[in-house]
């Protein structure tokens, strides 16, 4: 089992087998349960031998602690791999972590994941991959890396291309979080349960052994579900208008013409953004919308990861966010219209990488 290095007693990922439930839990509340090389190749491990155990019929995935499921990977180290060179360290933390989230999404058994809480970045790959993705209404989901100079990764460009019209450039671009009720109509969960089902989820899987991913689904959904939230679908209007535009700075100015307050409130997110990753996200998700392939998907954001890490503005929105928390990043090109977006192109399709 993996460790972390101040707690040497405390496993980080539980594994535990009860009959033919296998029960993975990431154990760093802490920390959210933030994700580091040891956790990720952990989980692969498990995960990989469960797949192949003919005693396991149905794998659940949940996080430890009232806080979350998982904030996403752990910022502060892809801060310090960045900061003094070791970037090939954050290449295959990267690289490792892709591969459990194909993994994750290709398993042939009844995966069950739990989101609850802070469910970010690295924690939607763990989550909203699998064959059987379980919510509570409260939890708080998203793909927040605009925010420090990144571009959505573990299939997130995938899952935000996939959501409905043009909601995801919206959560690309300006890196708002959604809630566990809004998941279900954005694609990123199946059912949304209640409190008392999640905190009691092992007594109530007991009784779903043996269903197929399917049928587990629809089973706990009638059985425990709770209601969705359809809000969004106010929205949908103004936001196919302004982020079906032809490029990110198009967007920009259509949210800058409309009189709706929440498009004032869109621009005003993605004018705090990385000019940078905004654009990255935006073609991103385009480009995964148009392959609807979450390998491809995958293998694009390596590629934009690569290109990403030796910028500044990666550093620098760790800095502001995480580290000084002085939220008042300092971004390299600092509009739009200055960011180098042929370079951006280039990583899209693998012919031109």
């Amino acid at each position: 089992m993996a460790h972390d290095s101040n707690s040497p007693a405390e496993p980080l990922v539980i594994s535990t087998v009860y009959g033919a439930l296998g029960h993975l839990k990431l154990n760093r509340p802490a920390k959210l349960n933030a994700l580091n090389l040891q956790m990720l190749l952990e989980l692969h491990r498990v995960l990989k031998a469960w797949a192949e155990d003919p005693k396991i019929s149905t794998v659940l995935l949940t996080g430890r602690g009232s806080r979350g499921f998982c904030a996403g990977g752990d910022i502060a180290d892809f801060h310090a791999a960045v900061t003094t060179g070791r970037h090939e360290d954050f290449l295959n933390l990267l690289s490792n972590e892709f591969d459990t989230d194909q993994l994750i999404a290709s398993y042939p058994k009844p995966l069950v994941t739990l989101a609850h809480g802070i469910t970010m970045g690295g924690g939607i790959g763990l989550a909203s991959h699998a064959p059987v993705r379980l919510v509570t209404a409260g939890a708080r989901m998203g793909m927040p890396e605009a925010k420090i100079g990144y571009t959505p990764d573990v299939g997130g460009s995938h899952l935000l291309a996939n959501m409905p019209g043009h909601f995801g450039e919206y959560f690309a671009m300006t890196a708002d979080s959604f809630t566990g009720a809004d998941a279900v109509y954005l694609g990123f969960a199946d059912v949304v349960v209640s409190e008392e089902f999640a905190a009691n989820i092992l007594d109530h899987l007991d009784e779903y052994m043996g269903l197929n991913a399917g049928d587990l689904a629809a089973a706990i959904e009638v059985m425990h579900g709770a209601a969705e939230s359809h809000r969004l679908e106010l929205d949908q209007g103004w936001v196919d208008h302004a982020f079906s535009a032809a490029s990110p700075e198009d967007v920009v100015q259509r949210l800058e013409q409309m009189v709706h307050p929440h498009a004032k409130q869109a621009a005003a997110l993605i004018a705090q953004n990385s000019p940078t990753s905004v654009a990255s996200a935006f073609h991103a998700v385009r480009a995964a919308r148009a392959e609807d392939n979450l390998r491809s998907a995958l293998d694009r954001e390596l590629r934009l990861a690569a290109h990403l890490m030796h910028r500044p503005d990666l550093a620098e929105g760790i800095r502001a966010q995480v580290i000084d928390k002085d939220r008042n990043p300092s971004w390299t090109p600092g509009t739009l219209e200055a960011v180098d977006q042929d370079a951006l192109l280039e990583l899209m399709d693998p012919a031109d990488a």
